[in-house]
Formats: structure tokens, sequence, C-alpha cells
């Protein structure tokens, strides 16, 4: 550490490169946002929260409301449009049936994911690297270009109809292993998995213990993407089901097939369908922060 000298000759302790880094550090982690940080952040959580508010605005009026001068504020018939969709479609049977599907595919989805993300990222096999192209170029494919043949499958063995036609189709996608094997690669070590197998640990425990815990971020993120894609889907559930048993968007749609579309019934179901979506995202929005928190100590 280096001195200095003061008129009275006593020598004084100057900070050196070290002190004068970490306080420099210091400072900038203490300081905190402007006032344009805090203005750009509430005006993308505004437009964000936007359509949704306008979705419940709409459907608190009747539909003649907007033909002259549209309200700012919401009305009082919100509960009164949401009765006549209840009366309209058959709402609970498509709001289990959605909540069925959508369930059963995030939990595949994540479960079976993490587990190839694991292997991809982890294990040393042949053929992996080819596996792993295979996987990503299945993204490319469109969707549409495997309707008919998925169609004529499932109709060979009897699901069309059955909301197994729905799910079985969609228990594991390739986006989900891709992100899974890239979050497993930075986030676990290989040391913690070569320590947990000396410790004889098999393979499947190595991933419940080590694996598992460190990857729960990201495993709420897919969780949260797959809920959303299966919630609101439609295509396939329209072909494949029957009208009798539908999924909520599917139900959604006979709000507007009418000759004379009611904007005020159609917004409420579509403000009713989605309230689960919410609260999917409140469970799990302590993970994403988690998740995020852990990144920017990393960084």
């Amino acid at each position: 550490m280096a001195t200095i000298t003061d008129r009275t000759g006593l020598s004084a302790a100057r900070p050196g490169p070290t002190k004068r880094r970490a306080s420099k550090r210091v400072s900038l982690s203490e300081r905190r946002p402007s006032f344009v940080v805090y203005g750009i952040l509430i005006a993308f959580i505004l437009g964000s929260a936007f359509p949704f508010y306008w979705s419940f605005l709409v459907a608190s009026h009747d539909d003649q409301t907007f033909t002259s001068d549209a309200p700012l504020l919401p009305g009082g018939k919100f509960f009164v449009n949401a009765g006549r969709v209840l009366d309209t479609i058959p709402f609970w049977k498509a709001l289990g049936n959605s909540v069925i599907v959508s369930g059963t595919v995030t939990l595949s989805v994540v479960v079976l994911s993490t587990l190839a993300g694991f292997a991809f990222a982890k294990l040393r096999f042949k053929g992996r690297g080819p596996l792993m192209v295979f996987v990503v170029a299945t993204l490319a494919v469109p969707t549409q270009l495997g309707i008919i043949p998925l169609y004529m499958a499932m109709a060979e063995y009897g699901w069309s109809g059955t909301l197994g036609a729905v799910i079985v189709p969609n228990l594991v996608t390739a986006f989900g292993v891709f992100w899974m094997r890239q979050y497993i690669a930075d986030a676990v070590p290989d040391e913690l998995i070569e320590a947990a197998r000396m410790d004889g640990c098999s393979m499947i425990r190595t991933f419940w213990h080590v694996c598992l815990p460190a990857v729960r971020p990201a495993a709420a993120m897919l969780g949260i993407f797959t809920f959303m894609m299966s919630w609101n889907d439609f295509l396939w559930p329209l072909i494949v089901l029957n009208a009798d048993n539908p999924t909520m968007q599917v139900a959604l749609e006979k709000l507007q097939s009418g000759y004379y579309v009611d904007n005020s019934l159609v917004l409420a179901g579509t403000t009713m369908a989605t309230v689960p979506i919410l609260i999917v995202f409140l469970v799990l929005g302590r993970q994403i922060v988690a998740g995020i928190m852990q990144g920017a100590v990393k960084g």
C-alpha cells in the first residue's frame, strides 16, 4: 500500500488500486435507476396491460355503446355479459378440457424436456450431436404440414374426438428440449455431476438431486410458455375434437360464428378465458424472478 506525507511530516496510507476498484464497484452497485428507466418500464407495463383492460372495458358495456362514443371507464354489465357467455357456450366443460389438456401437456413437456436436455448436455453417447441437430431441425418444419397424417393416425387409433388426440402429439417439444439443454449446459457444472457419481449416486439420483434444483427457473419459464401455447391452441383442437367436447378456444369461436358478432359477448368470454393464464403466471412468477436474479448474479 502506498503512503503519502502531509505537511506535519506524518505519513498516511493511500488506498491502493484494489481498494479504489472495490469502492468504485460499490458505488456503481448502489446507483439507482433514473427516471427515464422507470418511465420506460411503466410504458411497457401499461402497453402490455392495455389489451386486457380494453377487453374488460368492452365486456362491461353493451355492444351498442361503442358505436357512437367509446368510454374510458368500465361499466356495470360485465357479469351480465358473463352470464350470457355461460348460456351460449359450454363454458365450464371447455374450461375443464383446457385445464386437463394444458396441465397434462405442460407437466409432460417440462419433465421429458428436462430429462432429454440433461442427456444431451451432460451425457456422452454415440450420435449425440446428430440427434441434437435433428431435434433443432424439426423446429423449421411448419406444424400445418403434419396435420393431415396426424389426423389419419388419430382416427386409426380411435382417438378422434377425444382429449387424448390433443394431448399425445404434444407430450414433448423440440423447443423444450433445446431450451433445457442450453440452460443445463451452463447452469450445472460437470464437477458437481462427477462428485455425485463418485459418492455413489445413480444417474437418475444425480439428475434429481443435482440437476433439477439448479434448473427450476428455466423449467418454470418453459412451463409458462408451454401452458400458454397449449391453452391458446386453436387449429388442431378445432380439427380433431367434436363440437360437444371443445377446448376453450374452440368454444370461444362459437361466440362470433353468427351473422352479427356481439363484441361485448366475445370479449367477455375472452376475459374469462384469460384468468387461468394469469393464475399460472402468478404461481410461477417467483421462479421467473429467481431465474432473472440468478442470471444477474452470474453476470
